[in-house]
């Protein structure tokens, strides 16, 4: 079940929004918000259900462990959790991928398994651990009460495309926690400015790249190649900011509290600061779970420089089993690098008005080229579509015709709205307008009348991080 669907948005949300306040008692509203979790995963993914399932009886029992006084047995709780957790990743996930690169290198021909990738899996795989790493840090937060675990990891607003949540930022809010009218007015408008962004942008911009990373090579230009790295850049950012606002807007409805996903990432003066905007749930996870621990910043440069780089190779193969994924990855990494070591000098960019720009266009041209390698099925269709966004400057009649015949108004106005609504000009105009805000409700109003419109009509509706 995906939020921009019809059964989402008129039967399954209303129905457990009213059941919800209606039900006395903190105790029976988390019950209600269990049963409807599995009910919303187990529409998708009837069989993964007992996966997921399983995955917090496993990991609410390793939180046990990991309380244990004695230090020895609370370490190999502890490496047992994370060797268990990672293994249902590689199996679901990864195991085709590692058969496929291993007969390639060997020679050999080992019969590669197709296996069905359960949606959200690496979310609520990464939920898992987080939980676990975090009551084994501080003892006081391992929850005794099973369905306080089952309810964190299946919690169906952020189970299958995150943000991911970490216990220790939410535990306190399922057993308190304030039902107010206004905070269910305010979820419900994030959440129809995240459908917005979903089903009127991103599907839009996502139609456009669609179209041309698979337009005929033999007809490739610079013009096409740009359109689908610029399409995608904004099909992507739409998609996943889109559903994080859905994500802590339903969030908001029901009571909780979720921190926020992305900051404006494309107003970005650097790759490092990129990162601090985009999925921060995940970057700040790597951070604390995998840089952290490995030394972070604490021992020599070699070591540190390892250790990035090891994080940024993991935040590559954490979206997806396949090699374009590192390289993005990986690009990321190298560019952070010389930044972190100032062969990038973007300290000093800073500085002035002309600096900044430069140092903004340097990364958004980063971020396109990467996120073009990310988009492309294989290393060497990215490349292609690269090199063609340089030196593709052969501009047929039959090209130069498919690129205007999809220049509709509609694509070039939601295009602009791409544009306009990437900088923080809805934040300064919600100050400017503080007295309106009521205003900000009777658009979100019109926003989900045309988005009804859009979904009665549409065909195309994915969900990129639905495969992650």
């Amino acid at each position: 079940m995906v939020f921009s669907s019809g059964i989402f948005l008129f039967a399954f949300l209303p129905i457990t929004l009213i059941l919800y306040y209606i039900v006395p008692g903190i105790k029976l509203k988390n019950a209600l918000l269990i049963i409807a979790s599995l009910i919303f995963y187990a529409f998708g993914e009837p069989v993964y259900i007992l996966l997921m399932i399983m995955s917090t009886i496993v990991n609410y029992l390793f939180g046990l462990i990991v309380t244990i006084e004695r230090t020895e047995i609370k370490k190999i709780g502890l490496i047992l959790a994370v060797v268990s957790n990672i293994s249902v990743l590689i199996i679901y996930k990864y195991s085709g991928f590692i058969i496929n690169n291993i007969n390639i290198i060997a020679g050999t021909h080992i019969r590669v398994p197709v296996v069905t990738l359960p949606v959200g899996i690496s979310f609520f795989t990464f939920q898992a651990l987080s939980y676990v790493i975090d009551v084994y840090r501080k003892k006081e937060l391992c929850q005794k009460n099973y369905f306080y675990v089952l309810l964190y990891i299946s919690f169906f607003p952020q189970l299958v495309a995150g943000p991911i949540v970490r216990y220790e930022d939410i535990y306190i809010q399922f057993k308190k926690r304030e039902f107010r009218i206004n905070n269910v007015a305010q979820g419900i408008r994030r959440f129809i400015f995240g459908l917005t962004k979903k089903i009127l942008i991103s599907n839009t911009m996502g139609e456009m790249a669609d179209s041309c990373f698979t337009y005929s090579h033999s007809d490739y230009n610079i013009l096409i190649a740009w359109m689908a790295a610029l399409s995608y850049l904004f099909q992507i950012y739409y998609d996943f900011s889109g559903y994080s606002d859905m994500a802590i807007g339903l969030g908001n409805m029901f009571g909780f509290s979720i921190k926020e996903n992305f900051n404006y990432p494309y107003i970005a003066g650097s790759v490092k600061e990129f990162w601090r905007r985009w999925h921060i749930s995940l970057s700040t996870w790597f951070k604390d779970y995998l840089y952290i621990p490995l030394g972070g910043n604490r021992k020599s440069e070699l070591r540190t420089c390892m250790n990035k780089f090891i994080v940024f190779f993991v935040t590559g193969l954490w979206h997806g089993a396949n090699w374009t994924f590192v390289v993005w990855g990986l690009i990321h990494g190298s560019v952070s690098m010389l930044e972190s070591y100032g062969i990038i000098p973007q300290e000093k960019l800073q500085k002035n008005i002309i600096g900044r720009i430069i140092g903004h266009v340097y990364t958004m041209v980063v971020v396109v080229l990467a996120f073009v390698i990310f988009r492309a099925d294989t290393l060497s269709q990215g490349l292609f579509i690269i090199n063609k966004m340089f030196t593709g400057i052969h501009l047929s009649y039959v090209s130069v015709t498919w690129i205007l015949g999809r220049l509709t108004p509609y694509f070039i106005t939601m295009a602009i709205m791409s544009i306009i609504f990437s900088i923080p000009i809805t934040q300064i105009a919600r100050k400017k307008l503080s007295r309106l805000e009521w205003c900000s409700y009777v658009i979100s109003i019109i926003l989900l009348f045309l988005c009804v419109l859009n979904l009665s009509s549409a065909n195309y509706n994915p969900f990129i991080y639905f495969q992650f």
